[in-house]
C-alpha cells in the first residue's frame, strides 16, 4: 500500500521507474480505470520516455484484461490526447511525467470527453481498486487497435487563430526534446510562419535541458536564438507539451499571468461577455483584464480538475492558471499551449506592434513567483501567518490567501511534501522584495 500511496498524487499518478512505478503496478491501474469507467472503449497514449513503451503496454494489458476495448494512440502529447479523448467520447489515459527529470514516469487519466481525473473525481477510487484484489479477466478480453490522430488534432489547433489575416511571423520553439518536436511542426503546416525547432529530437533523457519552462535557466537557449535571428515570438514547451511559456522578440519571458490575461482578453473580444476562469495565484491584472473585456472572472483554486469543473459549471470560454495551463471550452474545456500559442499569433498578426509593446498593458504588478520553504508543520505554519496578518482580509479557498491592500499573498501546502508554497503580489519590484523577506522570515523562522 506504501507504494501505490507513493504515487497517487492529487491530479495524476506519478513516480520514478522502476522504484515507485513499474510494470505490474501501470498493469493493475489499467485494469482498475478499466472497470472504474466501464467505458466499452478506452485511449492509450505516451510520451517519448524510454519507459513509457513498457508501461503503457503494461496498462493495456490490463484495460483488456478488464473487456475494455484499447485504441492506442502512440506516441502523443498531451494535449492531444484530451483532444482525442473529447472526440472520440472515450476516457483516456497518458503516459507522461510532464517536466520532471528523465527516472520519473507517470499517468494522467481523463473520462469520456476529456473530463478530469483527480484525487476528488475518481482517483480516490481507483486507487483502492489498486490497492485491493485484482478482478478475475473479464470472459473476453478487450482488443487493440492502434490509431493516429495528429492531423485531425492539428487542424483542430489552427481554429483557434481566429479568422483575421495572417502574415509572415519567425517563431521559434523550444522542445525540449519533449513531444512539441512531434505535433508543433504538424500545427504549423501550411501556415504563414516560419517556425524553427530547438532541441526537436524525442528524447526522453533530455540531453539539453529539462523539460520545465517555468525554470528561467530553461529558458536560455530559447531567448539567445531569438536575439540571433530576430524572431517575433518564442515558444517553450514542458516535456508533454501541454504547457507553453512565451518569450517576446527582446528575449523577454511571459509570466503565466500576464499570457493568461492576454489570451482572456482576445477570447472575450473574439466570443462577446461571459465567464473566464482564473485560479487563485494569477496576478490581480488578469481579473481586471478579464471586466475591462466585459468578462466576469471566476476565481478558482490551483489545480486542472478544479479549474475544468468550474468551466462546465459556468460554461467559461477560457480559463488560465499561473503555472502555464490555458484551457478552452472549445477544446472539451482542456488545456494546450499549442492552442494558447494560436491565439497570441493571432493577436500579434492583427496588430502592428510587437509582443514586447503588446504585453505592456498587461503588465501592472510585480510578482514573486512560487517560492518554496520546508517547513515541519505546514499547518502550524499557515495558522501563525494568518494570525500575524489577522487585521487583512483573508480566504481559505485553497491554503490561505491574505489581501492586505496594495500588497496580496497565498501561501499552500504542497500535496505531496513537507513544503510550503508562497506567491506574492504588490505594486511595484521593491516593495515586493521587501514583503517577500519579511514573510520568509516568518514562514522559516
Amino acid at each position: 500500500m506504501s507504494a501505490v500511496d507513493a504515487v497517487f498524487k492529487a491530479y495524476d499518478i506519478r513516480g520514478t521507474v522502476p522504484e515507485q512505478l513499474d510494470a505490474t503496478l501501470a498493469r493493475r491501474v489499467g485494469s482498475a480505470f478499466a472497470c472504474f469507467t466501464g467505458a466499452p472503449t478506452m485511449l492509450v497514449a505516451r510520451d517519448m520516455r524510454p519507459s513509457g513503451v513498457e508501461l503503457s503496454e503494461a496498462f493495456i494489458d490490463g484495460a483488456t484484461s478488464a473487456g475494455t476495448d484499447v485504441i492506442d494512440l502512440g506516441l502523443a502529447s498531451t494535449d492531444l490526447m484530451y483532444y482525442a479523448a473529447g472526440a472520440l467520447d472515450a476516457p483516456g489515459a497518458m503516459f507522461t511525467a510532464s517536466h520532471n527529470p528523465a527516472q520519473y514516469n507517470g499517468i494522467k487519466l481523463c473520462l469520456s470527453g476529456a473530463r478530469p481525473v483527480g484525487e476528488e473525481s475518481g482517483l480516490r477510487e481507483i486507487k483502492a481498486a489498486v490497492i485491493a484484489d485484482q478482478p478475475d479477466p473479464a470472459a473476453r478480453p478487450g482488443s487493440v487497435t492502434r490509431r493516429e490522430l495528429i492531423g485531425d488534432y492539428a487542424d483542430h489547433v489552427r481554429t483557434f487563430l481566429g479568422g483575421g489575416a495572417l502574415r509572415p511571423l519567425k517563431v521559434i520553439a523550444d522542445t525540449a526534446n519533449g513531444m512539441g518536436g512531434l505535433v508543433a511542426p504538424r500545427v504549423f503546416e501550411g501556415l504563414p510562419f516560419d517556425l524553427e525547432i530547438l532541441f526537436g529530437e524525442l528524447d526522453g533523457t533530455f540531453p539539453n535541458h529539462p523539460a520545465d519552462p517555468i525554470q528561467p535557466e530553461n529558458l536560455r537557449d530559447l531567448q539567445a536564438r531569438i536575439l540571433a535571428t530576430g524572431a517575433d515570438l518564442g515558444l517553450a514547451f514542458d516535456g508533454d507539451a501541454d504547457r507553453v511559456f512565451l518569450v517576446d522578440e527582446q528575449a523577454e519571458p511571459l509570466s503565466g499571468s500576464l499570457t493568461t490575461s492576454m489570451v482572456a482578453a482576445a477570447m472575450l473580444d473574439r466570443f462577446g461577455p461571459g465567464p473566464v476562469i482564473h485560479n487563485l495565484i494569477c496576478s490581480k491584472a488578469v481579473p481586471e483584464v478579464i471586466r475591462e473585456h466585459g468578462g466576469t472572472p471566476v476565481r478558482t483554486r490551483v489545480g486542472h480538475s478544479f479549474i475544468k469543473q468550474t468551466m462546465a459549471e459556468t460554461g467559461a470560454v477560457f480559463g488560465g492558471e499561473h503555472s502555464g495551463h490555458y484551457y478552452f471550452r472549445d477544446n472539451y474545456r482542456a488545456d494546450s499551449g499549442l492552442i494558447a500559442s494560436m491565439v497570441v499569433l493571432g493577436v500579434l498578426c492583427a496588430a502592428k506592434d510587437p509582443l514586447s509593446v503588446l504585453r505592456r498593458p498587461f503588465e501592472r504588478y510585480a510578482d514573486s513567483g512560487e517560492i518554496n520553504s520546508t517547513v515541519t508543520d505546514p499547518a502550524a505554519v499557515i495558522e501563525q501567518v494568518a494570525s500575524h496578518f489577522a487585521e487583512c482580509a483573508q480566504d481559505r479557498l485553497d491554503g490561505l490567501t491574505v489581501d492586505c491592500g496594495a500588497w496580496w499573498f497565498n501561501l499552500r501546502p504542497s500535496n505531496t511534501e513537507p513544503l510550503l508554497r508562497l506567491n506574492l503580489e504588490a505594486a511595484d519590484r521593491p516593495a515586493c522584495d521587501a514583503h517577500v523577506a519579511d514573510l520568509l522570515s516568518l514562514i522559516r523562522g
